[in-house]
């Protein structure tokens, strides 16, 4: 359970000095500071989670500008030798060979929700849907090529999503932090200081009062 800051927050000005309200800022006092402590220890569990996500992360980037710097040299030789629309009318036409499906799966992850994405290409037709006696023969490494790219593409995509909510995440949980460290639970010792010190000198003023009225009542009592 995350403690939220509205849960917490309360119009101080507007609390009777009495011992009830004494006693409610006290246990309101102490279900932030557990508050605190818990999102301190979600803080820390994520921030080791992202210290080993961190060169995973690392890794599927280099493979993913790896094979994108390659595709982008094959596509660049192919384009030399062949026109660009030529190539276009071959990208249209290999559409027609390949059915793309994509499926996403959502799981919890540290309380992170991370996407999984499923990704597979299915070629109805075996035959390419060009001849070799016109076109780059740098295509059919390129169309290989492409293949490992969506994979890497896709496998980056998710490390790259898993990341930002990795963050956004962390500086959430570290404004909760800092809101009780810094706004919620030193008003709340503030106040709790505060009524303690004019219930105590309503009790002084109290014993002097009662004490008056005991000498009173008993100079009385003499002089009868």
């Amino acid at each position: 359970m995350l403690y939220r800051e509205s849960e917490l927050t309360i119009s101080f000005k507007e609390v009777k000095p009495t011992k009830t309200n004494l006693i409610n800022l006290q246990k309101r006092l102490e279900f932030a500071s557990k508050g605190e402590n818990y999102l301190e220890f979600k803080r820390d569990q994520l921030r080791q989670n992202i210290m080993d996500f961190w060169p995973k992360y690392q890794d599927h980037r280099s493979e993913f500008l790896k094979i994108f710097r390659k595709a982008m040299i094959k596509l660049t030789k192919t384009y030399e030798e062949m026109n660009k629309s030529d190539f276009i009318m071959i990208s249209k036409l290999s559409k027609i060979q390949y059915k793309p499906g994509v499926s996403i799966v959502n799981e919890k992850k540290a309380g992170v929700i991370v996407s999984n994405i499923l990704f597979e290409l299915k070629r109805k037709e075996k035959l390419p849907a060009y001849s070799f006696m016109d076109t780059s023969h740098y295509i059919d490494d390129l169309v290989d090529i492409l293949k490992d790219f969506f994979d890497k593409l896709i496998e980056y995509a998710q490390y790259e999503d898993m990341g930002l909510k990795y963050s956004l995440n962390y500086k959430k949980i570290n404004r909760r932090i800092n809101g009780l460290k810094e706004m919620i639970i030193p008003n709340l010792k503030s106040e709790i200081k505060n009524i303690k010190d004019i219930i105590e000198e309503n009790e002084r003023e109290n014993f002097v009062r009662l004490k008056k009225t005991k000498d009173m009542i008993q100079k009385k009592e003499n002089s009868i």
